[in-house]
């Protein structure tokens, strides 16, 4: 239960365990909260990169192709738009009408998918904040933490398992957006149990760990979706379900925190922690670096969201649709290795010369660039370049821009909050992309392509914002 009663820091008197460095307690707290984040990373993995958007285009292709049109091929109609196209074939009557569908339907499942993906993630970015206010200041003999994160495990295992069952557009969008409210629930007080209980000399460490957990996660929960997809169809969503309940069950049951019964908590007052939270961006220098961070995660959500389906209706040869869940997780796997080595070098490169923007207007330039590979030659070899490219700009954009955004704190005695702006930009970013990728599909008649050169001019404009900041070099 949550409690408001008198004037008293719940940081300073939550009772939770502190472990001393190198003990085996910390270490099962690292190894329990590092399965954790796998298992909910796992599930972002899979259902955003493969089930989600193989979920939208069953429904919206039923939607499209009825009755005799029902086992129409996808792949060969596709190609035949690509030699439509190049003016090597033809089309007869009846292909010119199935081909008058694929148009609308490529267009409909982009608008679909761009609204799934964005309700929730605006819902959860909402809600987020006055979940971890709360779970601050939660009463329970498990500590103030394991509440939230067994409940949201629950919960969200619980809903992962509706989602096969959604029978139309409307109640995925439902479904997934309580899903990502879920999730959050069990995710945000999770990151927090690394400032109440991990010892300050340790939490760099602790952070790394846990950064290459959740993002291996995400691999491997494409890899799974995409292979167990070919094997059981959206039957997929049942194991990610599991894996999610054990994962933060394993973390509450075996990493336990004392009990927090005794604590006494600061009044919350929603009104006045709501008026303080945008204060950071008054700052000027702090207002550029948010801004641009939204613009660059938005321009890279417009060229990241339509992956699965730029493999079947983009490239040339385009692929069949379990061919695209089983080449979708090799894409990302493919960017691993220069994703690590640039956040290595970039963060100790940065920290060496005492200089941020330098890099992150570097990291911006190299995203855009890529983006123009498969705008100009749109296929699978291309794609896997613009992958990795993008992974190089990515990683060195992820290290230093958050050195730079601690850099232009305004107060660092409201660090915490601050920085959970940032993250909150990031969010939006993330939200609006898809939403704007669904609009350029749509505006060209299901034409993937000109996502590239908008996601281009996005990002760009994000290396011209941070080059506004003036007091870190």
């Amino acid at each position: 239960m949550t409690d408001a009663s008198p004037e008293t820091s719940p940081k300073t008197v939550s009772n939770a365990v502190i472990y001393q460095p190198k003990t085996p307690a910390l270490r099962r707290y690292m190894t329990f909260y590092s399965i954790a984040l796998m298992g909910i990373s796992l599930l972002w993995g899979s259902l955003l990169a493969i089930l989600i958007p193989l979920h939208v285009q069953s429904i919206e292709f039923a939607n499209f192709f009825t009755g005799a049109d029902a086992g129409v091929d996808l792949q060969a109609l596709t190609t035949l738009q690509g030699q439509i196209a190049a003016g090597t074939a033809v089309p007869d009557a009846e292909q010119t009408r199935l081909l008058a569908l694929l148009t609308n339907f490529n267009a409909a499942r982009a608008t679909s998918l761009s609204l799934v993906t964005s309700a929730g993630v605006i819902l959860a970015m909402l809600l987020s904040p006055i979940i971890g206010m709360l779970s601050d200041r939660t009463r329970s003999r498990f500590g103030r933490r394991a509440p939230w994160i067994a409940a949201g495990g629950i919960a969200g295992a619980a809903l992962i398992c509706f989602l096969p069952l959604s029978p139309s557009i409307a109640v995925v969008v439902v479904v997934w957006s309580l899903l990502q409210v879920a999730v959050g629930v069990a995710q945000g007080p999770l990151t927090a149990t690394v400032a109440d209980r991990v010892p300050e000399e340790r939490i760099g460490g602790v952070s790394a760990i846990s950064g290459l957990a959740s993002y291996f996660g995400a691999i491997v929960g494409s890899i799974v979706a995409g292979t167990l997809f070919a094997v059981i169809g959206l039957g997929a969503y049942y194991p990610i379900a599991i894996v999610l309940l054990l994962a933060t069950l394993a973390f509450v049951l075996f990493a336990r925190d004392n009990s927090s019964r005794d604590m006494v908590t600061k009044k919350l007052r929603f009104g006045a922690v709501v008026k303080s939270y945008g204060m950071a961006l008054r700052d000027r220098d702090y207002r550029w670096a948010w801004i641009s961070k939204v613009i660059l995660y938005l321009g890279y959500g417009i060229s990241s969201v339509f992956s699965l389906y730029m493999l079947q209706s983009y490239i040339s040869p385009a692929l069949s649709t379990t061919e695209a869940a089983q080449t979708a997780p090799l894409l990302q796997f493919a960017a691993l290795p220069g994703t690590l080595i640039a956040m290595y070098v970039s963060g100790r490169w940065s920290d060496k010369i005492g200089r941020r923007k330098p890099f992150v207007v570097a990291a911006a330039l190299i995203m855009a660039a890529s983006f123009l590979v498969p705008f100009i030659s749109p296929t699978l070899p291309a794609l896997f370049i613009q992958v990795i490219v993008t992974g190089v700009g990515y990683g060195i954009f992820v290290v230093v821009d958050q050195a730079l955004f601690i850099d232009v704190l305004p107060d660092k005695e409201a660090a915490g909050r601050d920085l959970g702006l940032s993250a909150l930009g990031q969010n939006l970013g993330n939200a609006l992309g898809p939403i704007v990728a669904g609009a350029v599909v749509a505006a060209f008649a299901g034409s993937y392509g000109p996502v590239w050169p908008v996601g281009f001019v996005l990002v760009g404009l994000s290396a011209l914002a941070v080059l506004r900041v003036k007091r870190v070099r």
